[in-house]
């Protein structure tokens, strides 16, 4: 069976709660058959994610988290009612981990109808199926590379038909 199309989850904004939604996406991106480091990039994505959100969210609310899985990306939503900042910083250190492991980002935020009421503040997070990585993304640049060369690239092996043997 392949991976649902579409999951929200909802949970308190607290550390432990966090774990839950990482399980969802890990797991979501594996039955997409997402490759492994996709997988694990995804997971530390929808923890830098939410882990930002947490700490603005107002008591007496949830963290709102969508995943569209398509065919070449996942598409994650994370969402807080807050009264606080109506954006993220995008100069820490969770912001640059956030845009170094995942695709895109963009922070999305809602104003409230009415002032004083809370608004909602959003991430949107989109991390793609990736086939081919050039070798210089791959490997650390020593600065000795031979600059009339072709690039290389780190193609995705061919996967085995299904049911068969090792």
């Amino acid at each position: 069976m392949g991976a649902p199309r579409d999951v929200e989850v909802r949970v308190l904004p607290v550390p432990e709660a966090l774990v839950t939604v990482r399980t969802v996406a890990g797991d979501l991106a594996a039955r997409a058959e997402f490759t492994l480091d996709v997988v694990d990039d995804l997971r530390l994505a929808v923890d830098e994610a939410c882990t930002s959100l947490a700490a603005l969210a107002r008591p007496d609310t949830k963290l709102t988290v969508t995943f569209a899985v398509e065919d070449e990306r996942i598409v994650l939503t994370a969402s807080v009612s807050t009264t606080g900042p109506t954006t993220l910083a995008t100069d820490t250190f969770a912001w640059r981990v956030l845009t170094v492991l995942a695709d895109d980002v963009r922070v999305l935020a809602e104003a409230p109808s009415v002032p004083g009421e809370p608004h909602r503040l959003a991430l949107r997070v989109i991390v793609e199926r990736r086939r081919d990585v050039p070798l210089a993304d791959v490997l650390p640049d020593t600065g000795t590379a031979d600059d009339t060369a072709p690039a290389a690239t780190v193609s995705r092996l061919p996967e085995p038909p299904r049911g068969a043997g090792p």
